[in-house]
Parts: C-alpha cells; sequence; structure tokens
C-alpha cells in the first residue's frame, strides 16, 4: 500500500482531473460515499443491538431531535426511510434512525462532508452540516455540494462557540481541514475541534483528522480524535507514523477513482508494510518454506561479533535470534576473555574468541582476527553489546574495510551495523569518505532514534519529527539501508524506496529487542536475501514475533526480548 504526502495526493489528484478526465466532482462522490458507508458502519458498531462497541468507548446517549432556535435551522433533521442493514440495526436498537452531524470546512474536504451528508440520508440515517465558516465562502465542487445539500433541505448552520448542543447528535464526521492543512488550526476551526472531541461522540475522519500533518504524523493542537479515519485512494504518511497514527483510529483506505498503478507512474515510493506488501513488493513469502533436498549449508552462515562483560547478553539474544530466524549455521565471535562465561549457552551455535591481550573486551582484539572468521560467513552483525574504547571508531574503519572486500575477507560480506557500532560510527568525522560497498550490497544500519540523533547530528525530536526523511536522507547520501526503529519502524533503502512497519507492539519496548532485530536481519542475509529485502522483512517478522509473543502473555509490560526469538 502506497503511503503519499499531500503534495503527491495533489499531483494524482491533477493528472487524474486534467489528463484521464475524471470530473473532481466524480473524484468527491466517490469520496463522500465511502465516508457515509465507514459512519454507518462505526455506529452500527457503536449504537449496535448489544449497546457496546468494538474497540471504542461507548459515547453517551443523546436525546431529543437538533434544536433548531439553538442552531438557526430547521428542527430536526432530513431522514430517508432505512436504506441499509447497518441503519435498521442502528434504528432498532435506538428506536431511531441515527443523527450525524457533518463538520465541513471551506476546502475540497469540507465538499466531501457535505455530499456524505447526502449518502447518509440515502442510507436511511439522519444528517445536518455545522459549517465552520460562512457558506458562501466555498467555491468549485464544494460549493456544488453545499448547493445540492440546501436544496434537499438538510439541515444547516454556521458554528458559533457554545452554540452547539452535541448531545442531540450520535456522531461526528469530521471535514473540517484536509491534507493541505498546515500548522495549529486557527479559529473557529480550534475551538470546533475541541469541542467535537469533548462531545464523546464517535468520529469519522474524512482522509485525515483536522490538526494531522499528513506527512509527518505530527499531532497539532488542537487535533480531532477520531474512532475511524476514511483515507481517500491513498494512505497519506502521517496516518501510518505516530502520534498521528493514535489519533486516526482505525484507518481504512477507500478507491475514488485513482488507480494504484499512477502512484508508482509518479515516482511515489514509500510504502505501508503489511503482510500484503511482504508478499508483493518484497515478493517473501512468510512462512518460507524448504526444499527437502536442503542441508544447513543452504541456508548461510552469519557472524556475530558482539557481547562484553557487562552485556554478555546482547551477543546471546542475537546469536539466538539469528538462528531461530532460519539460517544454517551462527558462528559468536568474542573476547577470548568472555568466552569462558557464555561456553554452553547457545549450544547450536559456535564461539570464535578472539585474542583479547586477556583484557575480556574488544579494546585489544585486533580486527583482522575477524578477517578469517570473515572468509566463511554469509552475513556479519557488528554491535549488539560490544562497548565503547578508546579509538574505536578507528577500530570499526578497519571492519569495514574488511567487510567492504578491501580487507582480510578479499570480498564484500552482507553487514549489520547495530549498538555500539552505530555509536562508533557516528563519531567518525570522515564515514562520508569510506569505501563504497556494492551498490548490490549496502550494509544496514539499525539506530533508534537516540543513535540516530548521533548519527545525524541532531536531536532525537528532530529525528522523530520526521522519521521518513531523515531516514531517506541519510540512506541516500550514505548509500546503506537505514532501519529507523521505534514505533511504526521506517526502512529506508538507498534508492529512496522506504517502508513503513505495521506489526509490533509496545511490549517490545525492553532491553535486548534490539539485539534481537539485528540478529534476525544478520539471519536473512545470510539466507541470501537482498539487504533492503532482509531490513524490510526482518523489521516486518520481528515485529509479528512480538505480537505472537505478546498475546501469549497476560500482560505487555511482562514481555521480554527472549520471548519475541521464542515465536520466529
Amino acid at each position: 500500500m502506497h503511503l503519499v504526502t499531500a503534495e503527491e495526493m495533489r499531483a494524482l489528484d491533477r493528472y487524474v482531473i486534467e489528463r484521464i478526465g475524471l470530473p473532481g466532482a466524480v473524484l468527491m462522490e466517490n469520496a463522500a460515499r465511502a465516508v457515509a458507508e465507514a459512519a454507518m458502519a462505526l455506529g452500527a458498531e457503536w449504537y449496535g443491538a448489544t449497546g457496546s462497541g468494538s474497540g471504542v468507548v461507548r459515547a453517551p446517549s443523546g436525546g431529543g431531535a437538533p434544536s433548531g432556535e439553538r442552531y438557526g435551522m430547521p428542527s430536526g433533521g432530513v431522514g430517508a426511510p432505512p436504506g441499509s442493514a447497518s441503519a435498521r440495526a442502528c434504528e432498532a436498537a435506538r428506536g431511531r434512525p441515527l443523527r450525524w452531524l457533518v463538520l465541513a470546512g471551506k476546502g475540497n474536504n469540507g465538499g466531501d462532508g457535505i455530499a456524505a451528508a447526502r449518502h447518509l440520508l440515502e442510507m436511511g440515517a439522519e444528517a445536518s452540516i455545522l459549517y465552520a465558516e460562512p457558506p458562501e465562502r466555498l467555491s468549485g465542487d464544494a460549493a456544488l455540494q453545499r448547493d445540492a445539500a440546501a436544496r434537499l433541505g438538510i439541515p444547516a448552520m454556521v458554528y458559533e462557540p457554545g452554540a452547539v448542543d452535541w448531545r442531540s447528535f450520535d456522531g461526528i464526521i469530521d471535514a473540517l481541514l484536509g491534507t493541505g492543512s498546515r500548522g495549529a488550526p486557527r479559529e473557529p476551526y480550534a475551538s470546533l475541534i475541541r469541542e467535537a472531541n469533548a462531545s464523546g461522540l464517535p468520529i469519522v475522519a474524512a482522509d485525515i483528522p483536522s490538526g494531522l500533518d499528513a506527512d509527518t504524523g505530527a499531532v497539532h493542537e488542537p487535533c480531532i480524535r477520531a474512532a475511524r479515519t476514511v483515507a481517500l485512494a491513498f494512505m497519506k504518511r502521517g496516518l501510518a507514523l505516530y502520534p498521528g497514527a493514535e489519533y486516526a483510529g482505525a484507518v481504512t483506505v477507500a478507491p475514488i477513482g485513482i488507480p494504484a498503478r499512477l502512484a508508482d507512474a509518479h515516482g511515489v515510493r514509500v510504502f505501508r508494510l503489511d503482510e500484503a506488501a511482504v508478499r508483493g513488493r518484497l515478493g517473501v513469502d512468510p512462512a518460507r518454506p524448504r526444499r527437502p533436498d536442503t542441508h544447513k549449508g543452504t541456508y548461510g552462515r552469519v557472524l556475530v561479533a558482539a557481547g562484553s562483560p557487562r552485556m554478555a547478553g546482547a551477543g546471546l539474544l542475537c546469536v539466538r535470534a539469528a538462528l531461530r530466524a532460519g539460517c544454517g549455521l551462527a558462528t559468536w565471535a568474542l573476547p577470548a576473555g568472555l568466552a569462558a562465561a557464555v561456553t554452553g549457552r547457545v549450544p547450536e551455535a559456535m564461539l570464535a574468541p578472539l585474542a583479547d591481550g586477556g583484557r575480556g573486551d574488544w579494546s585489544a582484539v585486533d580486527p583482522e582476527a575477524l578477517a578469517a572468521e570473515l572468509a566463511g560467513a554469509d552475513a556479519l552483525v557488528l554491535g549488539p553489546g560490544l562497548g565503547r574504547f578508546a579509538g574505536d571508531a578507528a577500530w570499526l574503519r578497519r571492519v569495514w574495510d574488511i567487510a567492504a572486500g578491501s580487507g582480510g575477507a578479499g570480498r564484500a560480506v552482507p553487514f549489520v551495523l547495530d549498538a555500539d557500532a552505530l555509536n562508533m560510527l557516528a563519531e567518525a568525522d570522515d564515514f562520508v569518505a569510506w569505501p563504497k560497498r556494492p551498490a548490490d550490497s549496502p550494509a544496514i544500519l539499525t539506530p533508534h532514534p537516540g543513535e540516530m540523533a548521533r548519527l545525524t547530528r541532531t536531536s532525537t525530536a528532530e529525528v522523530q519529527r520526521d522519521r521518513i526523511g531523515v531516514a531517506r536522507d541519510y540512506a541516500a547520501r550514505h548509500g546503506v539501508v537505514l532501519v529507523l526503529k521505534g514505533a511504526a519502524t521506517v526502512t529506508a533503502l538507498p534508492d529512496g524506496t522506504v517502508y513503513v512497519n505495521t506489526t509490533g507492539n509496545p511490549g517490545m519496548a525492553t532491553g535486548g529487542s534490539g539485539d534481537v532485530l539485528a540478529g534476525v536481519i544478520g539471519s536473512l542475509l545470510a539466507q541470501g536475501m537482498p539487504p533492503g529485502t532482509a531490513a524490510a522483512f526482518g523489521v516486518w517478522l520481528h515485529g509479528l514475533a512480538g505480537d505472537r509473543a505478546a498475546a501469549a502473555r497476560p500482560n505487555q509490560a511482562s514481555l521480554i526480548a527472549g520471548d519475541i526469538i521464542e515465536h520466529l
């Protein structure tokens, strides 16, 4: 599924209207029907015969028709005979049709909402329109919808703070501010949004909740808190990123007449990573069935260079995860002084103790010692629990050269850098001048937001403000695959392709979870997956394992990294 920016959506709209010849009014009509259908479905969910919703808090029941005196509009709503199962269920449960209030701005988003009010009448509900601004300010297709609604006698009024009797309605459609809105909503929109949120009524957002940045997921004050969002044509990036995703509620994507292939043709390269994308975009069968005539060598050997006296567990988790993710062989390279403490902890893995001058850490390990191990490896994971030491950036540069094929390995080895290896890299002023890896074998970097801030020499807040932009820019500039961890992990490829993950849960915010991810990605590399595919699929698989693990626990808070491994 494509994730588009506001500008990309505008370009696609223009192309379909101007080049394909499909009138904007047709797109608006299709959008409106989808919004109305979503409202009816939410109404049935919220006010169904059981009296309880699914994943939502029941709204306080309203009573009576809208007050004509208070609104300056005809008393009651205009309705039509119940025409849908949702309408009949709701009317049976409440003894009357559901009453929807459409909050309409002056742009095309408002037009979508006004047209949705008309469709709600067809579907057996009642609808009224609350204009944020005088309706004569509407233009184009939105003005056409305004006039049609007026001719049909749909009750309408202009918003005045404190004048709305919200108890007279059962639900709200937010059609105030569309994807073109930037920054915090201004008056009268701000007051209207606050009142709508405070009403306790279920809200369906048309395309995007008003107050949410369509590109970054940033939430401005105030912002509509929707129970459901109907993304029109394509999902907007901000709906897939936090905190925006939290305000969007359940998101559905409604086709309105713009084929998905047009997004490809217009260069949209950001995708939502769900199972359909794993199978389609990545070309991976999540079950990864094996041929009967294979052996351990078929599935590759991963070399994990990880662990230190204080963080030996990071290496253990990484190696175990690599094995569970399906590699045929795993070797754990570690300082010789640490080997005795971990011998037998992962009997399925081989140990490669490296001379450390008796220190028991990586500070005295010669990078050339890794070269011999790399000679037989199909992938390298470097960094989990490695620790820091004087001169470690120069040490990492030597390992980089070896793995890039300009050192003792003699060939480019697929390479994952995680944790302390990333902190070392952040202190290398000349990283841009380091030897470039082959285009088909870029290194994979897996930072969390704090590590990403160090790599980019900015703040964590700046990274989080534009996760896709930051990851994409770094990946392109340095020719790497960048996995920016966190809620909705972002995987950016050097060619500008980006995947935003959909699996995972807050229980995975626990020590060692990143070590598990590094092992999973390294394992997939060793099995022959291209780096971009291994990174994106590894992120998705890691999150899926976390979801399975959380489902098996009494609560998410009790989840630990080892649980994730057991559900790979």
